[in-house]
Formats: C-alpha cells, structure tokens, sequence
C-alpha cells in the first residue's frame, strides 16, 4: 500500500465508456486513498434542475440556479455517495433523461464554477490522498495533481462496455452515436473542455481488461511515489 505520509492526488480522466469509474473506484481502494467521481456531480445538478422545472437548454435559467442546490458527495471508495438537498441521488442521477441534459448543464460557466469549488474542496479534506475522476480534472480542477492519467478506447469498444452497462436496452451503435455525440459537446464547450493534459499519461483501454487497467495505474502511481 502506498505511504501516505505525503497524500497523492491521482487526477483520472477521458471520455464516458473508457472505464474511468470502475478503474479509479478500485485504484483508490487498492491504494488506500479516497475517491471522487465529479461527473456524478454534473449529474446530481443536472437532475436538480430537471426535477425543480429549469429549463435545461436555458443556460441564463441554469446559471441563475446553480448555486441552489445543495450537493454532498461521499467519497469512501467502496461505497460512494451523493446527496442533493439531503436526498440520495445515486440511482436518479443515472437516468436516461438525465444523461441527454447534462452535457448542456455542464457547458454552464456558472455551474461548472461552482461544482470545481466543491471538488477543490472535497480533495483538500482528503488528508490520506485521493483519486479525482473526470473530464477536466488534470486541465482544470486540480492541475497540480501529483499523478494524471487520461484514459482512452476506440468508441466502438466504448460503445460496447456501455450498452451492457445499461443490458442491452438501447443497442450498441445507438449508444455509440450517443457517445460519440457527447465527445463532441464536452470536448467543444467553451468552459473547461475534455482534454488530454500536457504532462498526462494516456491509457488506451481498448484491449486492455479492467484488472489490467488497474494494475496498470496502480503501479504508475507506486511509481511515481518512491521516484522511481
């Protein structure tokens, strides 16, 4: 396990379907150290918004509101958690309604402000170290961060891990043109764009397991913490 005494932070981003959850969850516990996922952040506001009438694709009404809600993220690694107003929003968070909006409410300034504020402070808490994942998170969020990994895949292979994350439901080149039509927002917005840092490692996925993935990061990290 990793010697904490100098806590680190590992920053872990890419695109949805290059397993940036499941591989920063079990990084973190592998290693010891806390665990945030912001894009359950974006999330959590998006279905905010949804639920209390904002028009989503109003970015004036989403900025005019985006310091209303109030938003806790657990960040224990084995058990991660998120409140919005003291309500659980894990499973409405994942919704389908939910997933077409919030690349538009991420795109707000304002909220994507406010939710860095929280994320800053979330990792500042986290005195053991902890592994922060996103799509901004080496650019933007934490450009500081001891470690930064950008995870990538072919957006075929993408499309397949997610749609049978959601069983099938909706059929692997639906899921890709949905994937593919996400990149091109986040990657776009004008507010901290998805991209690549300059000094992050990128980690191509694509026929790569999760287990290898991991073990992969895992030892970056090792690495970069004895200097060698």
């Amino acid at each position: 396990m990793v010697n904490t005494v100098n806590p680190v932070i590992v920053a872990i981003d890419g695109p949805s379907g290059t397993g940036k959850s499941s591989t920063s969850r079990a990084v973190a516990d592998k290693l010891g150290l806390r665990y945030l996922d912001t894009g359950a952040m974006y999330r959590a506001i998006t279905w905010w918004m949804l639920s209390n009438g904002v028009d989503v694709n109003d970015p004036v009404a989403v900025a005019d509101q985006a310091g209303k809600p109030t938003l806790v993220s657990g960040t224990d690694p084995t058990a991660p958690t998120i409140t919005v107003d003291g309500l659980d929003a894990a499973g409405p968070i994942r919704t389908q309604e939910v997933t077409a909006a919030v690349s538009a409410v991420s795109a707000v300034p304002e909220v994507r402000a406010r939710l860095v504020e929280l994320q800053r402070a979330a990792v500042a808490t986290a005195t053991d170290g902890i592994v922060v994942e996103g799509r901004d998170i080496g650019t933007t969020v934490l450009p500081a961060a001891g470690v930064k990994i950008f995870l990538t895949a072919s957006a075929e292979a993408r499309a397949a891990r997610r749609s049978g994350e959601l069983n099938g439901s909706v059929s692997v080149a639906a899921t890709q043109a949905a994937l593919i039509q996400r990149d091109a927002a986040d990657s776009s917005r004008v507010a901290s764009p998805l991209a690549k840092a300059a000094d992050a490692i990128e980690v191509d996925t694509t026929e790569l397991t999760l287990t290898q993935v991991i073990e992969n990061i895992v030892a970056l990290v090792e690495e970069k913490r004895t200097g060698s």
